[in-house]
């Protein structure tokens, strides 16, 4: 395994590095204060975007910084999992970033969805637009009236009547809910009750103003609503759309979900990997800077030595990562499956800690929002329980240990 980036992806990191540097530093803290002040509340209608980071994506889209995360030489820029990898950690140091580079969640993954199992329709009249930046998407898998941690359990349906299908259902924590561009949610539900449980579900696309779908609400997570993101959730009765949104077909869901969410857990990774890098610097710019009994607070209480644990636990975590997207370019999503897990665990559990020593350095300055470890915090927070908590994922870790004995 070589993890030494090529040089194809040594300029990207460089191109994407000074253009953060440039443009987005320099205002970075202006953006969140007026983000908040733009959206400050749930009142999910009104939310906007601001427009720095419409400029921003219009200035990364001409110079080639653009779609980074799709694997195609033509709508992207042909990078491999391994490739991409250190990109979305340099998006990850702000929350924002990724828009500014269309490489957001969830439009990342609805967009591999299309990608890879869409039919020309809907590639033309839904993932074009995706990749344009000129819509966003949502996701919508979990449901507040079942354990969701077991995705068969989902009780919503999807059924055919004549050439439409009819869609009923709840879903929440779907991200992107509250955006002001999110034009249609990819809705995963039962479609196939009596074949096995993995080949029970499809998916298909709903547009957000299509009648019968109602946002109820936007969700906070400690109190934060993540706008003009948002995660929302959403109520469907009776809602009608052509068949011909159905991805791949009845009883597709669960394939389609195994690709959507390996590359896809690995972006989340790495974009988390750069956020504790943010944390870290900002620790011990912290730490270096302010003074306690006559000291730099960076050498009170044994802060020194969380540095260190902290830069120890990030570069492990790196390295984690960079095996399970070496390896899904290798051999295959279904092959790393051990990794990918692994990784969906580790590294959510060491940006929490990183953030919350970060904070802890901070004092009440970490808890307000004049940095945006609060912000850190609720999102690591969040992420120990989106794409499955970690209790699943250790599950599978342990279940793909046992067969190698098992078999033998």
């Amino acid at each position: 395994m070589n993890f030494e980036h090529s040089q194809k992806t040594q300029d990207y990191i460089s191109r994407v590095k000074a253009f953060m540097r440039e443009h987005v530093e320099p205002v970075e803290g202006l953006i969140y204060r007026e983000m908040q002040e733009m959206n400050p509340d749930g009142n999910w209608r009104n939310w906007k975007l601001h427009p720095l980071l419409t400029e921003f994506k219009q200035q990364a889209k001409s110079e080639g910084l653009w779609n980074l995360f799709l694997p195609d030489a033509e709508l992207g820029k042909g990078l491999t999992t391994l490739e991409y990898a250190p990109l979305a950690e340099e998006m990850g140091r702000m929350l924002f970033a990724p828009e500014i580079f269309n490489c957001n969640a969830p439009d990342t993954g609805n967009m591999e969805v299309l990608y890879h199992f869409g039919n020309e329709q809907q590639k033309q009249q839904w993932l074009t637009p995706l990749l344009a930046g000129e819509i966003r998407s949502v996701f919508g898998m979990t449901e507040p009236d079942v354990a969701s941690s077991d995705a068969t359990n989902m009780q919503a349906t999807i059924e055919e009547d004549g050439d439409h299908v009819v869609v009923n259902g709840k879903k929440w924590w779907s991200t992107g809910l509250g955006h002001p561009n999110a034009k249609f949610t990819i809705f995963m539900g039962l479609s196939n009750p009596g074949n096995d449980r993995h080949n029970r579900h499809a998916m298909v696309i709903v547009p957000l103003d299509s009648e019968g779908l109602e946002i109820k609400r936007m969700l906070t997570a400690y109190g934060d609503y993540d706008a003009p993101y948002g995660h929302g959730e959403m109520h469907l009765s009776n809602v009608r759309v052509p068949k011909e949104n159905l991805i791949m077909g009845m009883g597709k869901g669960f394939a389609i979900a195994q690709g959507r969410l390996g590359p896809g857990r690995i972006h989340h990774c790495m974009r988390t990997i750069g956020l504790a890098e943010k944390a870290l610097e900002l620790a011990i710019h912290r730490g270096l800077q302010r003074e306690a009994f006559g000291k730099p607070i960076i050498k009170l209480g044994g802060n020194g030595e969380r540095i260190a644990q902290a830069r120890i636990a990030i570069d492990q975590a790196r390295l984690l990562t960079l095996n399970a997207a070496w390896k899904i370019d290798n051999v295959g999503v279904k092959a790393a499956m051990t990794e990918i897990s692994a990784i969906k665990v580790a590294v959510p559990r060491m940006a929490q800690d990183v953030v919350d020593m970060a904070i802890q350095i901070h004092g009440g300055a970490g808890m307000c929002e004049d940095f945006p470890l609060a912000h850190f915090a609720a999102g690591v927070r969040a992420l120990r329980l989106a794409d499955g908590p970690d209790e699943v994922h250790m599950g599978m870790v342990t279940r793909l240990e046992m067969k190698k004995y098992m078999s033998r």
